[in-house]
């Protein structure tokens, strides 16, 4: 244990000591993070504190390396695995630091780190057996290759994701550190021990200066760099019985957070229709900040969550059946209970409403239909032509009805319907004023089936022009049923009783 506290504060040191070196170096060849668009900060602010992070992990390891304790000896008869790591980690870095100076595209990022993966595979960080609790263990097989490789991408981009608040990506990476740390431990692991307390150490130094309110990021190079010690570890960290038998469910707890924000972010986009890839301001962050959240206060939610997933993720490892179940219950009231505070159903909801009303099949009849009316209204020149217009609209079978009444609402003066059966819930209608808003004495009413029950945005604008056109034809014809426009608003619509007669022989009167 004195081995493992000694790296801790090493690193610590180190990376506190380190970070306003990078800091000042970020500042002087202008890799920073500009306010505005999707970044929350109010003031520029320096990147790269993903070196400080990648030389403090470095430097107990090798300090600890050439030493004669039981520490440097798991170390040294893991040599292969410590090149593999420590290869897979440069390449990150290097590319987190390209991104963050100069911008790389996001197909050479994802080809990076799926490189660094393969590497990390070759070195012997493999998933070749999945350990599911109350299910038993599943060899991978042939899959063992993708399916490591996805699950180390996948960490790097769940880590670089939730990067998006002072400290919140380092405070997350610590919490899935230690659950790392104390599995290892329990299980005699002093390798990947070894390698969670220098990661502990490197963040703990970083977060004095990158904590709300920041005074630099970690930026690419260090949401890569601990996304990949992370997703490598953990498959060995997280093991039970072997080394390459991984409890799918206990580096999933720990990295609960990154990931369960990297699935939304997928799905919303999915719903949305915009590229899987594609950066937005929709992250579980973001959305405790729109809900007036603090920065601070977001971001120690975010910890407190992340720390209740860390014991459950401890509890599952534990492998017995009343721990096992126990932790998954209060994990998933965890998870359940950020999503409703956040308020993610009701936002999926809106998203498919919104995107179901945007395509719905009325909206493209009314898009085909429209044109045809406004022909005949554009043709129409005396006031039952005008209004045999509006009756061949409900004869179409295009609406259900086609109501005039006064405005002030009441009973329709005319109304021209096309029978069917429908359930209510599932009839949309609009009500437009002939006329201007103030001035007007008459109204358009519109019912048409819709399985959403509602009328949306686009079907509306289209009835709006069939309204419009109507208002026009008709003081073409000097009707009675539309006003000339008026300076003021009227203080005394007209009664129905005022309007003109309208002929009771109209076609499909109801």
């Amino acid at each position: 244990m004195k081995a493992f506290l000694f790296a801790f504060v090493l690193a610590a040191v180190s990376s506190a000591v380190l970070t306003p070196v990078i800091r000042r170096l970020a500042l002087r060849v202008g890799a920073v993070s500009l306010p505005g668009g999707r970044n929350v900060n109010v003031r520029q602010i320096p990147r790269l504190g993903g070196i400080a992070i990648a030389i403090a992990f470095l430097i107990p390891l090798l300090t600890i390396l050439p030493a004669e304790s039981v520490v440097a000896a798991a170390l040294r008869s893991e040599w292969k695995r410590v090149t593999g790591l420590m290869l897979g980690a440069f390449i990150m870095a290097t590319v987190g630091v390209a991104d963050d100076t100069r911008s790389v595209r996001a197909l050479h990022k994802l080809g990076f780190q799926v490189a660094a993966a393969v590497i990390a595979f070759a070195a012997g960080f493999r998933i070749e057996a999945v350990s599911i609790p109350f299910f038993g263990e599943l060899s991978m097989g042939v899959f063992a290759l993708p399916i490591t490789v996805g699950w180390i991408v996948g960490v790097i981009n769940a880590i670089n994701l939730i990067d998006g608040l002072d400290g919140l990506a380092a405070g997350i990476a610590f919490f899935a550190a230690f659950t790392n740390f104390v599995v290892a431990y329990m299980a005699h692991d002093t390798f990947v021990a070894t390698l969670m307390v220098t990661t502990m150490g490197s963040i703990a130094g970083f977060l004095l200066f990158n904590f709300n309110p920041a005074r630099i990021f970690m930026g690419d190079s260090g949401s890569y760099f601990l996304g990949f010690v992370l997703g490598t570890t953990s498959v060995v960290g997280a093991a039970q019985k072997t080394s390459t038998t991984v409890s799918i469910l206990v580096p999933m707890l720990a990295l609960g957070v990154p990931i369960f924000d990297t699935l939304f972010s997928i799905i919303r986009r999915f719903l949305e229709r915009r590229p899987i890839f594609s950066a937005d301001r929709g992250h579980i962050h973001h959305r405790l900040l729109d809900m007036g959240l603090t920065h601070r206060r977001s971001v120690l939610i975010l910890y407190g969550v992340s720390f209740m997933l860390t014991v459950a993720a401890i509890g599952v490892s534990l492998g017995r059946s009343w721990q096992v179940g126990v932790a998954l219950t209060c994990a998933s009231v965890v998870l359940v209970a950020l999503v409703r505070f956040a308020g993610y159903f009701e936002y999926v909801s809106r998203i498919r409403l919104r995107r179901g009303l945007a395509t719905a099949s009325d909206t493209e009849q009314f898009r085909r239909a429209v044109p045809e009316v406004l022909a005949e209204l554009s043709n129409s020149h005396d006031e039952n032509a005008v209004l045999g217009s509006l009756a061949g609209l409900a004869a179409s079978g295009l609406v259900l009805d086609v109501e005039l009444a006064a405005m002030g609402g009441g009973d329709p003066f005319q109304r021209w319907s096309h029978p069917t059966e429908i359930d209510p819930a599932e009839v949309a209608n609009v009500e437009l004023p002939l006329g201007e808003v103030h001035n007007a004495t008459t109204m358009l009413r519109i019912r048409w089936a819709s399985k959403s029950g509602q009328a949306s945005p686009e079907s509306s604008i289209l009835l709006q022009l069939i309204a419009d056109a109507t208002t026009h034809a008709l003081k073409r014809a000097s009707s009675a049923l539309v006003r000339a426009p008026s300076r003021a608003p009227s203080q005394t619509p007209l009664a129905p009783h005022a309007l003109a007669p309208v002929s009771s022989s109209a076609p499909l009167e109801a």
